[in-house]
């Protein structure tokens, strides 16, 4: 049973850092791409970053570049984002995702497997 399991997610003040982390079970996501997604409150859900388990370049929504940084440890499984200078208009539920394929390109239809999420709350 394919398992991404996220961590990390709480409150932060804004200019704050967290970092999130998703453990990926149930499968060998070798061919795959990693990404996080987010969804606001009333709003769709958005691609933040992706990376795939090679190391190639990796790839992040213009909203988060400069701020975010995804990475990877291939031998825990494992995808993380570190978020700097965290804004109000971050706050999201952040989703950990997995999507065949390498390519960059990446919407949320195309998508393979989904974790359950965890919340970001960043207070002005």
């Amino acid at each position: 049973q394919v398992q991404l399991v996220e961590s990390g997610g709480g409150l932060v003040q804004a200019g704050g850092s967290l970092r999130l982390s998703c453990a990926a079970s149930g499968r060998t996501f070798s061919n795959y791409r990693m990404g996080w997604f987010r969804q606001a409150p009333g709003k769709e859900r958005e691609f933040v970053a992706s990376i795939t388990w090679s190391g190639g370049t990796p790839y992040y929504a213009d909203s988060v570049k400069g701020r975010f940084t995804i990475s990877r440890d291939n031998a825990k499984n494992t995808v993380y984002l570190q978020m700097n200078s965290l804004k109000p208009e971050d706050t999201a539920v952040y989703y950990c995702a997995a999507r065949w394929g390498t390519w960059s390109g990446w919407s949320v239809d195309a998508t393979d497997y989904w974790g359950k999420g965890t919340l970001v709350t960043v207070s002005s």
